[in-house]
């Protein structure tokens, strides 16, 4: 972890996220467009390709190690290397976004909901984000919030895959 700190620390300053939301846009259009499960996991997707793809080549190798670490269970490594993407990136929602998933899988759901906002606040249209919020949320009782950003979230993406959490509106 120190290493890691140092090599952070020891790269210039992050370059600006690109705006990227008119391609967000537009897979969101054909999100709810397709006409099939498989093809809106298709294209979902290509949401995960663009959110995964950090800002520059130390920014990506932090984040595909945390990744790989959070994947192998070692979730200590995993939260130390999106400590330092997020130390380097700020700005770079996913950062956040994987940190509050490793927390989620830690079942440290207040700290997840709180990168949760963060990544929102950088990227209010991340489903992925909110769909993490959501579960979050209801992990901690709070069914009529976490319903409400489900809600939100699948009408960005109805194949969302955590639309099947949602409950009917009259047994909220």
């Amino acid at each position: 972890m120190i290493q890691t700190v140092f090599v952070a620390t020891a790269h210039a300053a992050c370059p600006q996220v690109p705006d990227r939301s008119d391609r967000i846009a537009a897979i969101y259009e054909r999100l709810q467009a397709a006409p099939s499960e498989s093809e809106g996991r298709r294209i979902n997707n290509e949401l995960w390709a663009i959110w995964t793809e950090a800002p520059d080549a130390f920014a990506q190798s932090l984040l595909d190690e945390g990744m790989a670490r959070r994947e192998s269970y070692d979730f200590e490594g995993a939260i130390a290397q999106f400590d330092a993407l997020i130390a380097y990136c700020p700005d770079y929602a996913e950062g956040w976004n994987q940190r509050a998933f490793v927390h989620f899988l830690r079942s440290d759901h207040a700290l997840a909901l709180a990168d949760l906002e963060k990544a929102l606040s950088l990227d209010p249209d991340h489903t992925g984000a909110m769909s993490g919020q959501a579960l979050a949320l209801l992990s901690l009782g709070r069914t009529l919030a976490g319903q409400a950003v489900l809600r939100e979230a699948v009408a960005l993406n109805p194949w969302l895959p955590e639309r099947g959490y949602l409950i009917p509106r009259n047994e909220e």
